[in-house]
């Protein structure tokens, strides 16, 4: 998917634990990776490198939440975990396109 694992459960953390969507997780990301190196290129992330990986999570996201939401009820021992449980309300259903806060990440990169 382009992604290493340890980007993954980021994505993850600020999806579930902050409930973040697509702006406020680019957002999030602008911050907390200002000083990361990106693994493929060895330079730190750039603002594009950022809101592509963003995109591609959610893309990937909304065509697989679906399948998270019909599990048997388990034990969770921390709040954060890689399964969904019978007590998530998010919706399951998402437009794939995500066009109008894909537009307004564009937006804010060109700035």
């Amino acid at each position: 998917m382009g992604m290493s694992y340890s980007e993954l459960d980021e994505y993850g953390k600020l999806r579930k634990i902050s409930r973040d969507g697509p702006v406020s997780m680019f957002e999030h990301l602008l911050i907390n990776w200002r000083d990361k190196v990106n693994p493929a290129t060895t330079k730190p992330y750039k603002a594009r490198e950022i809101a592509d990986k963003v995109k591609k999570f959610f893309r990937y996201y909304s065509i697989n939440r679906h399948k998270m939401t019909v599990l048997t009820p388990s034990y969770h021992a921390e709040e954060y975990g890689t399964d969904d449980n019978r007590y998530d309300l998010r919706q399951f259903l998402y437009d794939v396109s995500w066009e109008h806060q894909f537009e307004v990440i564009d937006k804010s990169i060109a700035q």
